[in-house]
Parts: structure tokens; C-alpha cells; sequence
């Protein structure tokens, strides 16, 4: 298959899967997405952002993209049981009100696929929700790249008109910071790409060649000052 991902319309929320590109192999059982990269927001790393992002969550019914985001095959019957909060009855409680299940969410904003695990312990005293989802390749087309966001080991855009998106990533340029590896340097050749083009070209994928200096260093370094960034800041930060 011969495409460019640019060329497929994958965060207008009224299309959504139609442009999904998948990646299976049926005879082991996978199914994962092809271009957007994974990810989860574990109980412990969830912050006024995630917040803010999982309250504009709908829940909806599962499809073939939350059955890509499970963490195993086996889980997948889950995304179909209710809560033990809605029926004690359900096939993912236990021991009366222990719980296990899953639900299905839909981001409004960019056609997203969402999953919550859910964990709470028969006393209670563990009750949480893990969340996985995958980024998207872009901005939408009438959004404006204002700030990006470094919060709790997770990568954030605000746009010009305050709507809070997870970075755009590709599935195999992992983004990092505060070291000298490869997370930083993708990172790094994204930033770049969007403080060379003024903030109009928001894509995922930027190869890292496009990483310049001053940007690299500021994702390498572990004695950041700040973990937000204007796109006038990303500017000031290039030096080439």
C-alpha cells in the first residue's frame, strides 16, 4: 500500500475510522493502529490536563478501534460488560463490588478512540481507571498551534482557542524529554518543524534531521526552567 498520511483526513470527528489505518495479522490476533501512537494515562500521571481532557469524553459503544486498544485479546468481551456500579451482576465484577470492567469513549474533538480500565478492589480503598487512546497525526485543519505542554511525562498542544489536544505522534517516533536519546530528538524535529513553518504545519513525523540545535537542547536538558512553550518561545529557541 502506497499513501502519505497527510493525504488521509484523520482527525475530522465526523469521518473518524472511516481514515483509520490498521495494522492485523488475524492468524496471531493483532490488531493495532498502523500511524498514531499509543497512549495511556495511568492513575498516578493523571493531572488538571488529563482531567480536563477525560471530562470532554463520551461514552459510546465499543467498535473494532477500542478492541485495537485493549491491552490483550482477552479483555476484549469486557468492553461489552457493564460496571459493577451500574449491575453488581456483571460478568466484570467479583466478590460483590470488585471490579474489573472496561468502557468505551469517543473524543468529540479529533474522532479518538478511548478505553478506561477500570480497578477497584472489593474493600474499596483501590478504585481507579487507566485510559488509553492513540494520538493523533495532526491538528485539525482550522486549528492553531498556540503552547505545547510538558505534564507528567505526557505531551500536550493548546491551541489559540484553549482546546487542550495530545501532541500529534507517530506510532514509531516515541517523544521524551530530559535526555540524550532518540524521545528527545523526535521530539525535538517536531518542534522544529512547527517553529520553522510559523505553526502551520502541526504533522506528526517530522524525520530528525529537522531537529535544530536549540530546540534539541531544550528537550534534552534535565534542568528545564519551564515545561511550556509558546510557539513565539519554540521560535526563540531555534537557531536555525
Amino acid at each position: 500500500m502506497s499513501y502519505q498520511h497527510k493525504d488521509l483526513n484523520l482527525t475530522d470527528p465526523t469521518r473518524g475510522s472511516l481514515h483509520f489505518v490498521m495494522y492485523t495479522e488475524l492468524r496471531m490476533g493483532l490488531a493495532f493502529g498502523a500511524l498514531n501512537a499509543h497512549v495511556t494515562f495511568h492513575p498516578q500521571q493523571q493531572t488538571p490536563l488529563t482531567r480536563e481532557w477525560v471530562d470532554r469524553l463520551e461514552r459510546c459503544e465499543p467498535n473494532a478501534l477500542h478492541c485495537s486498544l485493549v491491552s490483550a485479546q482477552q479483555e476484549i468481551p469486557a468492553l461489552f460488560h457493564p460496571c459493577v456500579e451500574e449491575d453488581k451482576e456483571s460478568p466484570s465484577a467479583f466478590a460483590g463490588s470488585g471490579c474489573e470492567c472496561r468502557r468505551s469513549f469517543y473524543d468529540l474533538e479529533f474522532g479518538m478512540p478511548v478505553v478506561g480500565e477500570h480497578y477497584r478492589t472489593v474493600s474499596g480503598n483501590i478504585d481507579q481507571w487507566f485510559y488509553r487512546t492513540y494520538a493523533p497525526l495532526d491538528l485539525r485543519p482550522d486549528d492553531v498551534f498556540d503552547r505545547f505542554i510538558v505534564d507528567n511525562g505526557h505531551f500536550w498542544v493548546r491551541t489559540e482557542k484553549g482546546l487542550l489536544s495530545i501532541l500529534p505522534q507517530q506510532t514509531a517516533l516515541g517523544y521524551g524529554v530530559g535526555y540524550e536519546g532518540g524521545g528527545p530528538h523526535a521530539l525535538a524535529a517536531y518542534l522544529s518543524e512547527v517553529a520553522a513553518t510559523g505553526g502551520k504545519n502541526t504533522a506528526a513525523g517530522a524525520p530528525y534531521e529537522k531537529a535544530d540545535p536549540g530546540i534539541l537542547a531544550w528537550t534534552e536538558s534535565p534542568h528545564r526552567t519551564t515545561n511550556e512553550l509558546t510557539l513565539q518561545d519554540l521560535k526563540a529557541l531555534r537557531r536555525g
